[in-house]
């Protein structure tokens, strides 16, 4: 026997019950569209408002009543799309949101989208709506995870956590100025003396490594330095340790690691091999990670704050609710030069 629509739906989402992604399909219509008409919004054909009603009654659907709440009262509930990466940005920010949520006193429902896509965002969305909640931040680390954000953030005020230019109107990201930060450290090693230079890049459809990239490239070409070719790797110690190996072959005197796992395997690879740092070579990472200072040599890098990242993502997604102007700019790094950096060998 043939599964009805309802029992497809619950199935296929893994759902006790339907939801409004679920109404939107069998009507034929967007997610948003299914909102208007729950929400009684005047700007809905009947044709339409008729379908999506015969849709709700054939798969039994029911709104959380709490979601009500998001048209007439405040719920005091906030959400967090996250992709669960394990490295130190995302978690780090997840981490410092979640705090300042609660500490202002929301509930927070976090959602984990491993490897999303633009039904799986949509589909966390309309959780979100059923639970009430008032608005969500979205760390958003690649293009992916943005995309599918947008696509989904019609009914519901969204701010982005992301290294991203500037978005369409009505649209919303903050982040730490990663392009600032590499251009610190381009400035460090140009005051060190340092021409013959390579940038460890991170993997490119993330939003960091490619603000990283571009902040470092124009600071080299102000000062009239052509840096040699990018190097390019996936985040991991291993990948630098790899990048490391190769290096050998043709000594730069400084390298810019976009993060410091990555310089990480660089230090070992240059003292398996008896290369001094930073006699021999400079080495530079990006985020300052716990530990960073006991390296050997302690690690010259970048340091995001992500504290006052959490603050003003909180601030800025409250604005986004109760509908006054958000401020979105960036929060600045900081250098902090250690050991790992030197004067320019030669």
């Amino acid at each position: 026997m043939r599964a009805t629509w309802r029992e497809q739906a619950m199935v296929a989402g893994g759902r006790t019950r339907p939801g409004m992604l679920d109404v939107a399909r069998l009507a034929g219509v967007s997610h948003q569209t299914v909102s208007r008409v729950l929400n009684e919004h005047p700007n809905v054909r009947e044709s339409t408002r008729i379908k999506v009603v015969q849709a709700i009654e054939e798969l039994g659907y029911r709104r959380n009543s709490a979601a009500r709440a998001l048209v007439t009262q405040r719920s005091g509930t906030l959400g967090i799309v996250t992709t669960g990466s394990e490295h130190y940005g995302p978690s780090r920010t997840l981490a410092v949101v979640e705090r300042a949520a609660r500490e202002a006193g929301y509930f927070v429902a976090v959602a984990t989208a491993m490897h999303p896509t633009p039904d799986m965002v949509t589909s966390i969305f309309d959780r979100f709506l059923d639970q009430a909640v008032e608005g969500a931040v979205v760390i958003a680390p690649t293009e992916e995870i943005a995309a599918a954000a947008r696509n989904a953030s019609a009914d519901l005020p969204v701010l982005m956590i992301a290294a991203t230019p500037k978005w369409e109107p009505g649209q919303h990201a903050l982040s730490v100025d990663q392009g600032a930060g590499a251009r610190m450290v381009a400035e460090h090693l140009i005051e060190l003396g340092h021409r013959d230079v390579v940038h460890v890049a991170g993997p490119v459809d993330w939003f960091d490594a490619r603000a990283r990239a571009r902040g470092w490239h124009a600071t080299l070409a102000e000062a009239g330095i052509r840096a040699r070719a990018d190097r390019l790797g996936d985040w991991t110690a291993a990948s630098g340790y790899a990048i490391g190996q190769e290096l050998l072959e043709n000594l730069p005197t400084a390298v810019f690691a976009s993060n410091d796992h990555m310089a990480l395997g660089l230090l070992r690879a240059f003292a398996e091999a008896g290369v001094h740092v930073p006699g021999q070579v400079s080495v530079v990472g990006f985020d300052d990670v716990t530990g960073s200072d006991h390296y050997f040599p302690p690690l010259t890098t970048v340091q995001q704050d992500f504290t006052v990242l959490g603050r003003r993502a909180l601030e800025a997604l409250i604005d986004l609710i109760v509908g006054v102007p958000v401020n979105t700019e960036q929060v600045p790094p900081t250098l902090v030069p250690r050991a790992s950096t030197g004067p320019a060998s030669r």
